[in-house]
């Protein structure tokens, strides 16, 4: 199926390891051209140096999505070098769990600095571009625990404050052809998520509460963000596409 999505510049937050990675992977195979960024230099340049292995336009770039100065380059660096920006994917973000009675201040600021307002600053950054070309796709990386996880107040306080803004943006921006739609997945078995140490427990609740008889992979989700950046969905903004196997409840 033709995505249309060949020479596109695509920015994908958090794009060092796991879903961003694979992410940036699946739209360079499509023939974009892809803006790597993370906070980790190592793990950035890990993932460029691969695509550029095997042909693929990339380049990367650290940035911290909570600080405006580091996003406005990051949008710079990605004007100046590919033309323009066509597709944005806000994906920065992890979890730091704990029940909210124990939570310090600073672990619910990061975690919703990171998510929240850290799309907030990208979308800011790369919308007039969108506007300016009269096309433009933003996707927001939610999750299931949008609708609420115990222990996981700020995770989930930001991943739902994610759905509004990406509400609120399909209004604003849908005159200038821009959609922005949200991803929502459930237990992606990516490398931070074995790296818990509850894994085990984790990853067999999941198991047991799912429909579908696996876990998730980093690529279920990338393959749900090219569609939604893909000319084939031109016409779908505002939504929340949830890429769970089918788990809702607790």
């Amino acid at each position: 199926m033709e995505l249309g999505l060949k020479s596109k510049v695509v920015v994908v937050t958090g794009s060092g390891r796991g879903i961003g990675a694979a992410t940036a992977r699946a739209f360079a195979e499509e023939g974009a051209r892809v803006m790597v960024t993370d906070i980790d230099p190592t793990t950035m340049a890990a993932t460029v140096a691969a695509l550029k292995a095997d042909g693929f336009s990339a380049r990367g770039m650290v940035a911290d999505v909570t600080k405006s100065q580091d996003v406005e380059r990051l949008m710079a660096e990605t004007v100046k070098h590919f033309g323009t920006v066509h597709v944005l994917v806000n994906n920065a973000g992890f979890p730091k769990d704990s029940y909210l009675t124990k939570m310090p201040e600073s672990d619910w600021d990061l975690v919703t600095g990171v998510i929240l307002k850290g799309a907030y600053l990208c979308c800011k950054a790369a919308v007039p571009h969108m506007m300016a070309q009269k096309w433009g796709r933003i996707i927001n990386i939610s999750s299931r625990a949008h609708l609420g996880n115990p222990g996981q107040s700020n995770y989930s306080a930001a991943k739902a404050g994610l759905i509004g803004l990406t509400r609120a943006l399909s209004y604003e921006e849908g005159k200038f052809n821009v959609t922005v739609n949200a991803v929502a997945p459930g237990f992606v078995d990516t490398e931070l998520m074995r790296s818990l140490a509850n894994y085990d427990m984790i990853r067999e609740k999941w198991l047991q509460a799912t429909p579908m008889p696996r876990l998730g992979v980093p690529r279920d989700i990338a393959d749900a963000v090219l569609f939604l950046a893909s000319e084939r969905a031109g016409f779908i903004t505002g939504e929340v596409l949830h890429v769970t196997g089918g788990r809702y409840s607790n």
